[in-house]
């Protein structure tokens, strides 16, 4: 059984083994629990997210003012899209979060921090093309 957490809702979804979690939808609001596009998230939906998913998530902190993040974002996305339903992807603000953004000592944006069962496993700072996105997630563990 694999708990995955509604990026729409935040509701706490059980898909068992034998489903594919690539098609899966969330029984509450019914919205697909992967879409290939990450997951906005902030205060108690992003430590849901941390805590909840069996899966990987993958935080991408950045802020609007910020050109790398700005260039990073579509390759994030592309990054979604190859690795999803194996990791969860979520994007934080940290202009709109900055409490959460100084919890998990972010001091250069773009940052990524990878979390497997609630912990900080990995953390990548600096703008990435996808594919070394995918790459430092594969060395990770992931996928």
């Amino acid at each position: 059984m694999t708990e995955l957490v509604c990026p729409s809702c935040a509701a706490v979804n059980r898909i068992p083994a034998d489903k594919p979690r690539a098609a899966a939808r969330c029984g509450k609001c019914h919205q697909p629990l992967f879409s290939g596009r990450p997951a906005e998230l902030a205060g108690p939906a992003l430590q849901k997210h941390i805590t909840r998913n069996s899966i990987p998530v993958v935080v991408d902190f950045w802020a609007e003012w910020c050109g790398p993040c700005k260039m990073m974002a579509p390759e994030f996305r592309k990054a979604a899209e190859a690795m999803e339903p194996h990791v969860r992807f979520a994007k934080l603000d940290t202009e709109a979060a900055p409490e959460q953004a100084s919890l998990y000592g972010i001091r250069s944006i773009p940052t990524m921090i990878l979390f497997r069962g609630g912990r900080e496993v990995a953390r990548q700072s600096g703008a990435l093309p996808a594919g070394q996105i995918v790459q430092w997630l594969r060395d990770s563990g992931c996928g």
